[in-house]
This record gives C-alpha cells, sequence and structure tokens, in this order.
C-alpha cells in the first residue's frame, strides 16, 4: 500500500495518481554508458599506473564510473518508489522522501493557485515544477512531476466541483 491509499480520509476517492517522472534516472543512465565508453576507449587514452599500487589508471576511471551508476541509480530508485503525486475529490496529496519526508495535503477548497513551470526538455518530455499555493501563501514546489499541465486539470476540476456545491 502507498502512502496516499494509506491516508485516505472516510468517503475519500482517489482520482489521479503518479509517481516522480522518469527523467531522475537520466543521470545513472549517463554514468553507465560512460562505463562503457570508457571501458573501450580508456585502455587507449590512460596507459599509465597509479605510483605504489600497480593499478592501471584506466581501470580506476571505468570503476568509478561504475560505482558512480550504480550509487546514484540506488538513489533514483528510492527516489522513484517514495514519491507519490495523488489528487483525490477532497485533497491533493504530495509525498516525496524516504528517511527524510516532505509532504502536502491540502483540502482542495484551501487551493489558490497550481503554477507550472517548464524548462525546454521538460516540455519535450512532459515534466514540470508545480507550485501548490494554498491560502495565507504558501508555496510549495515539487520537482519532476510527469504531465503536470494534466495534475493541475485535474486538481483545478476538484476545486470547481468543491466550490460549486
Amino acid at each position: 500500500m502507498t502512502y496516499i491509499h494509506n491516508n485516505l480520509l472516510k468517503n475519500e476517492k482517489l482520482i489521479y495518481f503518479s509517481r516522480i517522472h522518469w527523467i531522475i534516472f537520466g543521470t545513472p543512465v549517463i554514468f553507465l554508458a560512460a562505463t562503457i565508453i570508457f571501458s573501450i576507449f580508456a585502455p587507449l587514452l590512460f596507459r599509465g599506473y597509479i605510483p605504489f599500487l600497480n593499478i592501471r589508471l584506466s581501470s580506476v576511471i571505468v570503476l568509478a564510473c561504475l560505482v558512480a551508476a550504480i550509487f546514484s541509480g540506488i538513489s533514483a530508485y528510492i527516489r522513484y518508489t517514495t514519491s507519490e503525486y495523488g489528487i483525490t475529490n477532497k485533497r491533493v496529496l504530495i509525498k516525496t522522501g524516504w528517511i527524510s519526508r516532505d509532504s502536502l495535503e491540502l483540502f482542495v477548497d484551501k487551493i489558490e493557485a497550481i503554477k507550472v513551470d517548464q524548462s525546454i526538455l521538460g516540455r519535450i518530455l512532459n515534466y514540470g515544477t508545480l507550485f501548490i499555493v494554498g491560502t495565507g501563501g504558501t508555496q510549495d514546489p515539487f520537482f519532476y512531476i510527469p504531465r503536470p499541465l494534466y495534475f493541475r486539470k485535474i486538481a483545478q476540476e476538484q476545486v470547481d466541483v468543491k466550490s460549486s456545491h
């Protein structure tokens, strides 16, 4: 069960659910590609040895890229599995983080605005940053939201439904 499913109120229905955008896996993929490229070309480019250890410099470079790929991949996976974005008929719920948790649970009738920021790459790959502005001027940014314009539309529809009753 997810955080959002575990924290639904009585008579609350989940309308939209998503996780963080897959772009967060870009860094581990780049490090993995660097590992492959350096494993092919580093022996030609870096012919030296590390003094006193008798280890090839090219091996150290390949190993460093591999370790970076593994650690950034684990970090991205944890971030992916611990980030949740949801809209219910009553609230907008966003939870990020595992050990250090950041969450937003805002009733839809307390939402003043939802701002979407998208870079060029974000527009191409359909992700962005949401700034949810609540009553009183609180503004919380949430990064790498997939389909941010759709998220905003669904949230605004729930605000409209709530205000028409």
